[in-house]
């Protein structure tokens, strides 16, 4: 496992990732192999506010983690996901902290945030183990299925202390 950063050539895996799980459609409108390189190539073009960087097992991308920059702030979104068949080996949660560590030194942010559904256990999980502290609850903030969901809201500054955590190889290339 290690964390490269998100190429054109991605799009195929990216494009089977969205079809692996049902719940990929809230991370986006992916569902051709035309919307993939899209979505892949409005996150690494040259003026994109996106920091992308995919999960990969040898070199297939399986997941992404991501940090949408405010530069005028030196802060960022932080987002993440994986293929349904990557899922549920921690392997999230350590390329989360790899990097989030990253965007707060080498990448000189400030601040990271990030939100999850109220439901959704597994993503709480990853962002306490990348070192988030959840800051709030957003009450019934998104209508998912004709249901109000809340979302649980949580940052991390670069003066927190640092997660202990087994972090992946970045490879810039």
């Amino acid at each position: 496992m290690a964390l490269r950063r998100l190429r054109t050539s991605d799009a195929p895996a990216v494009c089977e990732a969205f079809a692996s799980n049902a719940d990929m459609a809230r991370q986006g409108d992916v569902s051709t192999i035309t919307e993939a390189e899209a979505y892949v190539n409005r996150l690494i073009e040259p003026e994109s506010p996106h920091e992308a960087w995919a999960i990969v097992d040898g070199d297939k991308l399986v997941g992404l983690v991501g940090v949408t920059v405010d530069e005028a702030n030196r802060s960022g979104w932080f987002w993440y996901w994986m293929a349904d068949a990557a899922r549920g080996r921690g392997w999230s949660a350590r390329a989360a902290a790899t990097v989030a560590e990253w965007a707060l030194t080498t990448r000189r942010l400030e601040r990271l945030e990030l939100g999850h559904r109220v439901n959704n256990p597994a993503s709480a999980a990853i962002a306490m183990h990348a070192g988030f502290v959840k800051e709030g609850t957003e009450r019934a903030k998104f209508l998912v299925e004709g249901q109000r969901i809340g979302v649980h809201t949580y940052g991390r500054l670069r003066s927190d202390r640092s997660p202990s955590f087994d972090g992946l190889p970045m490879r810039e290339g």
